[in-house]
């Protein structure tokens, strides 16, 4: 059983390689659409999108994981990959790959570069009660630099918007009194396997690095040389699959044995990068 879990601005259409693949190899592929996603491009979204939180999406994906037979594998993509994480803490999770995973709270980032791709969202007051989306040109550099242009072109026409409080929720998560964005890192006891290229620009290296080391010995961290923040759709997206399965078929099995749930629980003082 395999659950698979689409980011911010984007729909389940962007796991149709992945879904593909993997139920070619036997698993039975879950694919859910967020809350509010459910429209097409140019659509006017539900207004309640705007104020949508983390916490809401991972109650919904919660609530579908208890409906079935089994816990599932999870590959969550970005803002996906946050998700993915707190329901791994709910202990929900036999394992998860996170592409290009969005931080969690505690770790602290600032960084100039994302600022920069998102000015003119975090200008919007306030923007935690809008719905977001960004300019092409904004997105072309900071998520879909890993395509052709006229890829990146046909993808960007197939985004909706975003709810502004879970934007807010995971670039500024200190600001918010709910801590919706925190994951206790001691109670994910399932393995994980944390993939960003060297090139993201959106979630860099030093961001993914810091977030697996909160993890402990429960995460494996790897660079993909060449690969930006859109690794569903990139050129060579099927070496990452076929990691991905290799991860969870044979070693996260290992790793399960390996760290079972008695490591040290991690200090919960923010982690600066």
């Amino acid at each position: 059983m395999l659950m698979l879990i689409h980011g911010m601005w984007s729909r389940p259409h962007v796991w149709k390689n992945f879904k593909h693949f993997f139920e070619e190899r036997g698993y039975r592929v879950l694919t859910p659409t967020l809350r509010h996603h459910d429209i097409e491009p140019g659509e006017t979204p539900d207004p309640a999108l705007a104020t949508t939180s983390l916490l809401d999406y991972c109650d919904d994906l919660a609530a579908e994981i208890a409906g079935l037979d089994e816990k599932p594998f999870l590959i969550g993509h970005s803002m996906g990959g946050t998700l993915a994480q707190m329901l791994a803490a709910r202990g929900l999770a036999r394992g998860a790959t996170l592409l290009a995973t969005a931080h969690c709270a505690p770790i602290f980032t600032v960084n100039p570069m994302v600022l920069g791709i998102f000015v003119r969202e975090m200008m919007l007051t306030p923007f935690w009660r809008e719905t977001l989306l960004p300019s092409y040109r904004s997105l072309r550099y900071g998520m879909l630099n890993g395509l052709s242009e006229r890829d990146a072109r046909n993808l960007y026409a197939t985004l909706i918007p975003e709810s502004g409080r879970s934007f807010f929720e995971i670039a500024l998560w200190y600001l918010d009194d709910k801590r919706a964005a925190l994951v206790d890192a001691r109670h994910v006891t399932c393995p994980l396997l944390m993939l960003t290229g060297t090139d993201d620009r959106l979630t860099p290296i030093s961001v993914a690095q810091r977030t697996a080391e909160y993890f402990g010995s429960k995460a494996r961290f790897e660079t993909l040389d060449g690969h930006a923040h859109w690794l569903p759709a990139e050129v060579g997206w099927e070496q990452i699959a076929e990691r991905t399965a290799r991860f969870f078929e044979v070693e996260a099995q290992l790793m399960q044995i390996e760290t079972g749930a008695a490591e040290a629980a991690p200090d919960f003082d923010p982690l600066f990068v």
